[in-house]
């Protein structure tokens, strides 16, 4: 997955020369230092002149934190099943659900322990009791992005926020296998999404900072690429223990990322752009000879960079105080998300409503979790030859239409599964290409805290999605419907972005003030 067009650098070298003149005969590091053009030309010149194959380990270690993100968001696929069921007695009939008839004349026809839903005796429950622990999940992710949002940006850092979070999420995993009722499962599965909410957003940002420019196509992809590893390992771990307990699905995930994450608090170093966006320049140095192995090189010319965060407040609001006093940065974040919301419901709404199609629970999981990956290889060429906000526009309406059919389909089979898995796909190549879009249309300084706020808003999506689940297994439209129109919708404000194809990033609020005022004067 591509963060920037590769005919022009997501960081290019001299960003900060708005002019765009680049015939100056004086060595950059010979002009006065100033926060917009030093920081990019300092970093890249180091990591450039070191970078080899192995320099890109680090960086594939914050990645890998995507499999284990992925697996908390769809675990509930196979946790929380609908489970089968049989008739016992003459006063029960084959239907499509059972609750119509006496508890006493129908039965689970696999070990309750299956599912929570039966484990817990909530089959026949209103859809919004049955869809309340995904929804918490969510509405832990909601919270922890709002909470958390901001602290990689100005407190901890991306490293130390992603151990932070890797952590605390493989712990409050393990609590939820203990779960002793569906209180207690609910309260656990918030924890796990409050703690889930800044890990991808962390460790995608950390692992395209670790890079030279001309490796982050390669790594951004691997980010998007371990996401659909961690989506794929579950129906592969539900199926080898489809006869075992629900609450070993959240043992099998839990305890790697637990280790996981005391592997990257001794592994992973910090990224040496945060640090001297933070003024931590000697921090930043020893980070830069350790990723690339220059001991002998003085580092002396970015001793001389200007502290940004000298003049600006230091605590975990200061991002957030950034984006809403630019109207330009609100405007943007707005649009975004209106579009996130859309792509949320449907990206984590369909692997959601599997158990209402006809097709095997399996089977279909494991299709649309491979269909990560050439969603992924699209997003990639679309990033590289075709404009951001025409894309998003057109995958959004393309998922829209493909949901919609499925509420048509009345008899379900191939033809259904397929229009699914094309909803789907066009909503993950609309996810990625979002993710992408959002890191180039905000600046470093608050570029961790502007796409978690995307990130949560598709977790609102995805909060709500559970319930309509629940509701669309009575009546399809109530899911597969409300799906496509919400997606198709929203994927309409894409068309108030500027497009940034080709513009490269920026690394603090005023060089992204003086590009937005020069595209405005350019327009007019």
């Amino acid at each position: 997955m591509a963060v920037a067009d590769a005919a022009v650098p997501l960081l290019p070298y001299h960003s900060g020369d708005i002019s765009g003149n680049s015939q100056s005969k004086e060595p950059f590091f010979n002009k006065k230092s100033t926060a917009i053009n030093s920081i990019n030309d300092a970093i890249e010149r180091y990591m450039d002149a070191a970078a080899s194959p192995i320099n890109l380990l680090l960086p594939a270690l914050a990645a890998f934190a995507w499999i284990f993100d992925a697996q908390q968001a769809f675990i509930s696929i196979f946790s929380d099943a609908s489970p089968p069921w049989h008739c016992t007695s003459s006063a029960c009939s084959p239907s499509s659900t059972p609750c119509n008839f006496p508890s006493s004349s129908w039965s689970y026809s696999l070990p309750s322990h299956i599912s929570t839903i039966s484990d817990f005796s909530i089959y026949c429950a209103s859809p919004v009791l049955v869809g309340l622990p995904a929804s918490s999940f969510f509405a832990g992710c909601l919270f922890g992005g709002l909470l958390l949002a901001t602290i990689a940006d100005s407190q901890l850092g991306r490293k130390n926020t992603l151990v932070l979070t890797t952590l605390s999420m493989s712990i409050a995993s393990v609590l939820t296998a203990f779960s002793p009722n569906f209180a207690a499962y609910t309260v656990f599965r918030f924890v796990s999404g409050f703690a889930r909410a800044n890990i991808s957003t962390s460790a995608f940002v950390l692992s395209s900072e670790l890079v030279p420019r001309r490796h982050r196509d390669q790594i951004s992809i691997l980010n998007f690429f371990f996401y659909t590893v961690g989506f794929l390992s579950l129906p592969a771990i539900a199926f080898l223990n489809k006869t075992s307990s629900w609450r070993s699905l959240y043992l099998y995930t839990s305890i790697p990322c637990f280790f996981y994450s005391i592997i990257l608090h001794f592994s992973m170093k910090e990224s040496p752009r945060w640090l001297l966006v933070k003024g931590r320049t000697e921090e930043a140095i020893e980070t830069l000879k350790n990723l690339t192995f220059i001991e002998k090189q003085s580092f002396s010319d970015l001793t001389e960079i200007e502290n940004i965060a000298t003049a600006a407040e230091n605590n975990i609001f200061s991002a957030v105080r950034i984006l809403w006093e630019k109207r330009w940065a609100v405007r943007r974040l707005a649009a975004i998300s209106a579009v996130s919301f859309g792509v949320g419901i449907v990206y984590y709404g369909m692997p959601l409503s599997l158990g209402n199609l006809t097709a095997s629970l399996y089977l279909s999981t494991a299709l649309n979790a491979v269909a990560e990956l050439p969603s992924s290889l699209a997003a990639f060429l679309i990033a590289r030859w075709m404009k951001r906000r025409n894309s998003m526009v057109a995958f959004t309406m393309v998922s829209g239409i493909c949901s919609l059919v499925c509420t048509v389909m009345a008899g379900g089979g191939w033809v259904e599964l397929a229009a699914e898995l094309g909803s789907f796909f066009a909503a993950c190549t609309a996810f990625d290409l979002m993710i992408i879009y959002s890191a180039e249309l905000f600046p470093t300084c608050v570029r961790n805290s502007a796409i978690a706020v995307v990130r949560q808003v598709v977790v609102i999506g995805g909060a709500v999605a559970p319930v309509l689940v629940a509701a669309g297994r009575r009546r399809k439209f109530l899911s597969f419907g409300l799906f496509g129109i919400m997606i198709f919708l929203g994927g309409l404000f894409a068309g108030f972005l500027p497009e940034t194809k080709g513009c490269g990033i920026s690394d603090t609020m005023e060089e992204e003030e003086i590009k937005e005022i020069a595209a405005r004067n350019t327009i007019s």
